[in-house]
């Protein structure tokens, strides 16, 4: 099978033909047709993430058709029938004993493997995952447009979850996750706000475009308080910034798995009885409920698209900021 593999950090990917993989106990085996970048694969690229296995197959935003299930697991053979087209993210196998997995926090899982991390993922023809993990796709989504739903919609998702009922929100960093939240909140009848680096006028006029009712970027005074914020972007400078932002009572949710360091700041802008916290992974129960959600919104991806060998240069481009929307690696043509 065609596939693009990472064999070091730092290095760009390569194509490669690989075996196709056969799906063990409790795995399918999905015919790809569209995986999304997200900028996690970036910062596994980019070595920020240390612990890949290599060689890797990144890519964890998988939409593609089951076409091989494997033996039943513990008795309990996988609820997908050959043919169901799926999604697949970020989390891909949790161990179910421990505390966290037992107390609905499979998130936080000590043992969970990742996808297009610990395992191989959707950059390539066919990807083998656990059962559990994969997603029946809403009717009406071609897999071009889901693909960015199951990393960029599931955790800022879970991340708009964090800001509790806060009327007016705060996006930092207007890319493919906020462009997204953005569909979901203005849904909910909250009020968006959307933050972006100086002088980036055309994601301010996106996020416009996409419902928020002010854009502009991280210099500029704001309108009036927030109740809450969600910093998308990978960059620890705008957690202050954003505290400043947020009303008594807010919260401030860094939703990304990287962040620089987070400069010191005065207890002054902490004080108040606002909080900062960060949202690691997702769980099942976010899938199943984000999927459910986005077709009542519904939420319309903005999409750029590039052949499966085209992931460099899409990754180079993410990198530096052009990109609106999301990417997405076209991988089976004849969708």
């Amino acid at each position: 099978m065609r596939a693009m593999i990472l064999e070091a950090a730092g290095q760009p990917l390569r194509p490669a033909e690989l075996e196709e993989p056969v799906p063990g106990v409790g795995q399918v085996r999905v015919k790809v047709q569209a995986c999304g970048l997200c900028r996690t694969d970036l910062h596994v690229v980019d070595g920020e993430l240390t612990q890949p296995k290599f060689p890797l197959v990144p890519g964890h935003q998988i939409v593609g058709v089951v076409d091989a299930v494997g033996d039943e697991d513990a008795g309990s053979s996988p609820a997908l029938n050959v043919g169901t087209q799926v999604g697949v993210p970020w989390l891909g196998w949790t161990c179910g004993r421990c505390s966290y997995c037992l107390s609905g926090r499979e998130n936080l899982c000590d043992e969970a493997k990742f996808t297009g991390y610990d395992l191989d993922g959707g950059f390539a023809e066919y990807a083998v995952v656990d059962h559990r993990f994969a997603f029946p796709i809403p009717a009406g989504y071609p897999a071009v447009q889901a693909a960015p739903l199951l990393c960029a919609g599931l955790i800022g998702y879970r991340s708009l979850t964090m800001t509790g009922e806060a009327e007016r929100l705060g996006l930092y960093g207007y890319g493919s996750a906020a462009h997204i939240i953005t569909q979901v909140a203005r849904y909910q009848g909250r009020r968006v706000f959307a933050f972006t680096r100086p002088g980036d006028v055309a994601s301010q006029a996106f996020a416009l475009e996409m419902g928020a009712e002010w854009a502009g970027d991280t210099a500029q005074d704001i309108p009036e308080e927030l109740d809450a914020a969600i910093i998308f972007a990978p960059a620890g400078e705008l957690v202050p910034i954003a505290l400043k932002a947020v009303a008594k009572g807010g919260v401030v949710v860094c939703g990304g798995i990287h962040m620089s360091d987070i400069p010191s700041f005065p207890y002054q802008i902490l004080w108040g009885e606002r909080s900062v916290r960060s949202v690691a992974n997702l769980t099942r129960r976010d899938g199943v409920e984000f999927l459910a959600l986005a077709p009542q919104v519904p939420v319309r991806t903005e999409v750029e698209l590039f052949d499966l060998e085209e992931v460099n240069e899409a990754i180079s481009r993410l990198r530096t900021g052009q990109i609106q929307g999301a990417a997405v690696m076209v991988v089976d043509h004849a969708l």
